[in-house]
């Protein structure tokens, strides 16, 4: 069994956003619940995708499904932090897009979480597969993790 790898470091990402911890998103540990992590992760990616990509959830013909989400916590936070949120693509395919995702404290360097979602982009109407769109592409093409 290979060792855990470390958390990653605030610089390996290009793109970011503060995000409030809400009371509602304490547990009964005192701690930011496990799940809302990935809500954090949705804000994240979505708000990229309609800022930047031009994504139109109500009406576009083109959307993207989750296929796959995971998350590696190290620290927890809670309830009054600001979280930055950070983003880079780990992968671009056709359909496709590997987000690859890590939250930090304020003015910290080392992730409390990080972790992945695949959004698989499909036609509204069938649900089925297609192309991921220029103006969406472009967009993440310019979050692509170097190396």
């Amino acid at each position: 069994m290979s060792a855990r790898r470390p958390p990653p470091r605030r610089a390996e990402f290009p793109h970011g956003i503060e995000i409030q911890t809400r009371w509602m998103d304490n547990d009964a540990y005192g701690h930011v619940n496990n799940v809302v992590y990935y809500s954090y992760f949705d804000t994240l990616v979505n708000r990229w995708l309609i800022e930047q990509g031009g994504l139109d959830i109500d009406r576009g013909p083109v959307i993207g499904f989750a296929a796959e989400t995971g998350c590696r916590y190290h620290r927890p936070f809670a309830y009054p932090e600001t979280i930055f949120a950070a983003m880079r693509i780990g992968h671009l395919g056709t359909s496709s897009v590997r987000y690859e995702l890590a939250l930090f404290g304020a003015g910290e360097d080392v992730a409390r979480a990080d972790g992945h979602f695949v959004h698989v982009f499909v036609e509204r109407a069938s649900g089925r597969p297609t192309p991921i769109p220029p103006r969406i592409r472009d967009a993440l093409e310019r979050l692509r993790a170097l190396g």
